[in-house]
């Protein structure tokens, strides 16, 4: 079959079930992990940090040249494949903590496989959708993808938290596990003729490739200012994921379920996001939609910087969820503008290429920011970081709304 402007049409709605649902266990896991680090192992801000880098780590390792390849073969059959061998990795986890086996430098060997599995299934995921709906078509359905991504960041650390204290981190990663065992099955269902997989790709073609990739992305396609300034909001979002769960479970001392609940919050603000930013983007245009949302983004920061002040317990899980709100809500509205815009300036024999290039310069500045944002929070304060993504998020905002990017609308 072809690619349908129908967004209710079965192989989309296959696709999204797939995504919604493995990305629900993902959510869970991502908590699991960070409370099996700071609860089990009983490590800290800069273990966290570590964990971090492992697992955005793949994307600077082979993210260029995954693009290139994926650029050259089918894309779904690399996500069948690449869900099954997620689901099999995380296994791994509770078995080996079942084992008496698991430590740090096992969980970051595990993360960093399971990493690698997901530049992969990212590629191919994020450049298959071109093929699935017609460009009109593209934005919504990012929303609806987005939409479904809000409701699991808000249900995923809820009840993540919730399997955290009634089973232990361990096992609750094996929800996950199952939930790509599902995504993989979903997609199997998908009936779409590919293009058939290139042959005879050397060495020096594959190099060709990449550069023609990283041209495309930085030079004459229009996406630099926004893919820059996209690696400087991951400098931001890389502090805030190292020090907020040790920030709640260690400074504020909140339980595994008051943080779930915190993060749920989040995932409110998503969803809202989610809901309403076609809407928002009519009216205010891709580029000025963006810059929004990055200053919401630094409101948020700082709210939750409000809650590590001298106040009571309920006054900090107010500001805490204040915090989470605004910036799942300026999460929701920005990432179907991003990518809907990539992908409508970009030809489908760059979309992977594209893709995982800046994806995977914007991983690469995780693995960097992530353990020297650990290492600080625990030298200087949670705090004091806490504050410097304040002022990450706000130069990048401003940054932009300097640029003629502002008067950007993607094009129909």
């Amino acid at each position: 079959m072809t690619r349908t402007d129908d967004l209710a049409s079965a192989p989309f709605q296959r696709y999204w079930r797939a995504g919604a649902v493995s990305g629900m266990g993902t959510y869970v896991t991502v908590f699991a992990l960070q409370a099996l680090v700071l609860l089990t192992l009983e490590g800290t801000a800069t273990d966290v940090g570590w964990l971090n880098a492992a697992r955005w780590l793949p994307y600077l390792v082979f993210g260029l040249v995954i693009g290139a390849i994926v650029d050259g073969r089918r894309r779904l059959p690399l996500m069948v494949g690449t869900d099954l061998l997620q689901a099999v990795l995380l296994l791994t986890i509770p078995l080996l903590w079942w084992l008496g086996m698991l430590s740090l430098p096992a969980l970051m060997l595990i993360v960093f496989a399971y990493g690698s599995a997901a530049v992969v299934n990212m590629s191919a995921t994020m450049s298959f959708l071109p093929r699935l709906v017609g460009p009109g078509q593209l934005q919504p359905a990012h929303a609806r993808i987005d939409g479904a991504d809000a409701v699991s960041s808000m249900a995923g650390p809820a009840l993540g938290g919730l399997l955290v204290s009634a089973v232990g981190a361990p096992l609750t990663v094996v929800l996950d596990s199952l939930t790509y065992l599902y995504s993989a099955l979903a997609l199997r269902r998908i009936d779409l003729d590919e293009p058939p997989a290139r042959t005879g790709v050397t060495a020096r073609g594959l190099v060709r490739d990449v550069v023609e990739g990283v041209r495309w992305a930085y030079g004459g396609s229009g996406l630099r200012t926004l893919a820059l300034a996209t690696h400087g909001w991951f400098v931001g979002n890389a502090i805030v994921g190292v020090v907020l769960a040790p920030y709640a479970l260690l400074t504020l001392d909140l339980t595994a379920f008051q943080f779930g609940i915190v993060g749920a919050v989040g995932g409110v603000g998503a969803v809202i996001g989610a809901a309403i930013t076609t809407a928002v983007g009519r009216r205010l245009g891709t580029g000025r939609t963006i810059i929004v949302c990055h200053l919401v983004t630094t409101v948020g920061v700082a709210a939750m910087l409000l809650a590590g002040r001298d106040v009571s317990t309920a006054a900090a899980v107010a500001f805490l969820m204040t915090g989470q709100g605004l910036y799942g809500l300026a999460m929701g509205m920005s990432n179907s503008h991003e990518m809907s815009y990539r992908q409508l300036v970009t030809p489908d024999e760059l979309q992977a290429r594209t893709n995982t290039t800046l994806r995977s310069l914007n991983r690469a500045v995780v693995v960097v920011v992530a353990p020297i944002a650990g290492v600080l929070a625990d030298a200087w304060g949670i705090g004091a970081m806490l504050a410097a993504a304040a002022v990450v998020f706000a130069l990048v905002a401003a940054g932009l709304a300097s640029t003629s990017f502002r008067r950007v609308r993607a094009p129909a």
